[in-house]
């Protein structure tokens, strides 16, 4: 028979109950403040069911009522800078945090005036899940999408388990900035079978980041059971893979709640690493709206009763009647005086039409709004030096492609300390996989982080990183396919969170990858990103075909507020062109494209490798075109005054790319010039592109499937055929 021993966990899993003992060691300001805060949100979250209920809400209302105890238990020993993110369900996080900051400078006490910082968190609370201009996200959040920076609230998340990564990016820089600060991540039990939750478990243990998860277990995932889906319902288990200590708690015992956040915070404050805290509560009413989830046939009424007779709000306020720090006629003046707070907010809100309450109209945003805010208004550029004439100053030197996207982030990295870059093998063999990292490790320790494979955590972290604020990021994908394991992180927040969050935050992050069509590394390995993230509202992109682009590219991405996704190729990597000898501070800003050849009968638009195809086929045929090397593509920043006057010359034009068809960048771009430029074509806009599978193994069936010189060839002259 074999020798079987028992294995024991890393790190400990308990469960945490809190003891008579326990409340009454508890300060009384400081229970005061627990109760007054679970009053105003209880009456915040009633007030935005009536709402709902009147049709007011446009949109889903996912109410706390029943979770407040854990949010207010778990936010109460946290710092002023200690920062926290939600979900979905996340009004009581917000408020929460809101509520206590207002705190520092206001008294939150059941025998308190409510006006004030408080009055104020309420009204922008209310009315942003109302969609109206005074919320903390100017309406455009709602519900699900709350955020108020100087609070430490860094957004509540639509996504399941979509905030994780990003709370890891604030736990990061909180640990590199060496304040002792802290990041909460509360989620549900849903997100516990994230994917991208339980890749960031794995790096905040392996990079000991200072990070809380906070598993809010309310039992059901809209009508789903834990237990239907989940072979371990005990959540916290999840720790245990990871190395990470778990507690396993009351979610309707606030005290219980705050015992076990000050134990994970004493740990993650002393640098020993990430947490986890699961709290078991309950939400009284449905996934979304004023009914109880017995309503759906899903839950039963007698264990709705049960769990209401657990209520948090009662717990705290029997025990300080028990203490005698309140009588029973002042609870129900806190809750009257709460309560009427909000029916008052909701006052201001909206006005009786009829016998009907409705918006003010005033308070509505404006339609002119709309689009205000997906990117920066790049005045942040304002002040550097752009490239004169594409000529840098001190001349240029050949000097291999590869080389030189190593020497200007190198350099980059030196005048700026914000600057941390990170990916999968960056650190080593030399530089990575290609090389581009060539010598940053030694140079800039701890500011050159090789990461685990796993695109949607470090992704979602750097995105974390940039909203925080401190620091910059850059992040490599090492080939751009890898976007859809992390497409999550990168469309829906990293993209997304400046116009999201109001319009006014800055998201500095940059993305590095390369093309890697020719080297046989087949359908998912291979494709060129630039079509998807052309039609990803929030992204700026970067293609330079040389190594003077390089620089100029590279640099102004890395002084960008916006996402930039900087798009590199591997036929460039090892040749060698003229890149600067000695400037490596200079930009190219957007809207600066170049023109490679000049000619009259036609105009040639492509980026990155494909520039250098065009020009050669060009001189292979003897074609008079203008060629334009495009430099930025996405929609704001495109060079449209280089693309019409050549237009308006030639009259003809051909869009030219490697890539398959289905995610080709020149679809929209076609639709764009024909949209501006209709009257100066005197055919309909022509295209190139590989085919529409993506490329295979086959070194035969590879070079089939994308373009190059001779479909370049083969197209010009078909074009010039026609051209007047």
């Amino acid at each position: 028979m074999p020798e079987l021993r028992n294995l024991s966990p890393a790190q400990p899993w308990v469960e945490l109950r809190a003891t008579e003992a326990d409340w009454d060691a508890v300060p009384a300001g400081e229970l005061g403040r627990l109760l007054t805060g679970l009053h105003l949100i209880r009456a915040f979250e009633e007030e935005v069911l009536q709402l709902a209920g009147e049709g007011l809400v446009h949109g889903p209302a996912h109410s706390s009522i029943g979770q407040e105890g854990g949010a207010m238990g778990a936010i109460l020993p946290l710092r002023g800078n200690d920062q926290v993110n939600g979900s979905h369900r996340g009004h009581h996080h917000f408020l929460a945090k809101a509520l206590l900051h207002v705190a520092e400078a206001q008294t939150l006490a059941p025998d308190a005036a409510f006006d004030g910082g408080i009055h104020r968190t309420l009204h922008g609370a209310l009315a942003e899940i109302m969609g109206l201009t005074p919320g903390f996200c100017r309406g455009r959040g709602g519900s699900m999408h709350l955020r108020w920076r100087e609070a430490g609230v860094l957004g509540t998340n639509a996504i399941v388990g979509g905030g994780v990564p990003l709370a890891a990016g604030a736990a990061w820089a909180h640990k590199h900035a060496g304040t002792g600060d802290v990041a909460v991540t509360f989620f549900g039990d849903g997100a516990t079978n994230i994917g991208s939750v339980l890749e960031t478990m794995n790096l905040a243990a392996a990079w000991k980041l200072p990070l809380v998860f906070f598993i809010e277990n309310n039992r059901y995932a809209v009508a789903t059971a834990v237990e239907e889906v989940t072979a371990e319902p005990r959540l916290s288990a999840r720790g245990l893979g990871f190395g990470i200590p778990a507690w396993r708690v009351d979610g309707m015992d606030p005290v219980a709640v705050s015992l076990a956040m000050q134990q994970a915070l004493a740990r993650a404050r002393a640098g020993e690493g990430p947490a986890i805290i699961e709290a078991e509560l309950y939400r009284y009413f449905h996934q979304n709206g004023p009914l109880p989830g017995s309503a759906f046939g899903y839950r039963s009424k007698q264990e709705e009763a049960e769990w209401r007779a657990r209520d948090p709000l009662d717990h705290v306020a029997a025990a300080m009647q028990r203490r005698g720090l309140i009588r029973a006629e002042e609870v129900a003046a806190l809750r009257q005086r709460a309560v009427g707070t909000m029916a008052a907010i909701a006052g201001e809100l909206t006005e009786m039409q009829g016998n009907r309450r409705a918006v003010r109209p005033s308070l509505w945003p404006s339609p002119d709004f709309r689009d205000v805010g997906i990117r920066g208004d790049l005045s942040e550029l304002g002040g550097l030096r752009a490239l004169e004439r594409d000529t840098p100053r001190g001349g240029v030197t050949e000097q291999k492609f590869v080389d030189v996207v190593a020497d200007v982030m190198g350099r980059r990295m030196e005048r700026d300390p914000r600057i941390v870059l990170m990916g999968e093998d960056i650190h080593r063999l030399k530089g990575g996989t290609n090389g581009a990292t060539r010598g940053l490790a030694d140079r800039f320790p701890g500011r050159v982080l090789g990461t685990p494979i796993s695109e949607a955590a470090f992704c979602g972290l750097g995105g974390g990183i940039a909203m925080d604020g401190r620091f910059r990021p850059v992040v490599e994908f090492m080939y751009p396919d890898f976007m859809w394991v992390a497409a999550d992180q990168v469309f829906n927040q990293i993209g997304k969170a400046r116009h999201m969050f109001g319009g006014d935050i800055d998201m500095p992050f940059v993305l590095r990858t390369k093309v890697a069509m020719g080297t046989g590394y087949g359908s998912q390995h291979s494709m060129d990103p630039a079509g998807i993230f052309a039609t990803a509202p929030g992204w700026r992109i970067v293609a330079p075909s040389n190594p003077v682009d390089y620089v100029g590219l590279m640099n102004a991405a890395l002084a960008c507020n916006d996402p930039v996704l900087v798009i590199e190729h591997v036929d460039l990597y090892q040749r060698s062109m003229p890149a600067p000898a000695e400037d490596l501070d200079y930009i190219i800003p957007p809207g600066r494209a170049a023109l490679r050849r000049e000619g009259r009968r036609a105009t040639v638009i492509t980026y990155l490798s494909m520039v250098h195809h065009v020009l050669e086929a060009a001189e292979q045929r003897g074609a008079d075109v203008d060629v334009i090397d495009l430099r930025w593509l996405d929609r704001a920043s495109l060079d449209w005054e280089t693309i019409s006057a050549s237009l308006r010359k030639t009259n003809n034009v051909l869009i030219v790319e490697q890539g398959a068809q289905g995610t080709a960048y020149g679809a929209w771009l076609a639709d764009e010039i024909q949209r501006r430029l209709f009257d100066w074509l005197d055919q309909p806009v022509q295209r190139v592109t590989g085919g529409e599978a993506s490329p295979s193994i086959s070194k035969v069936l590879e070079r089939a499937a994308f373009a190059g010189t001779e479909e370049v060839a083969e197209a010009l002259d078909r074009l010039l055929l026609h051209a007047a």
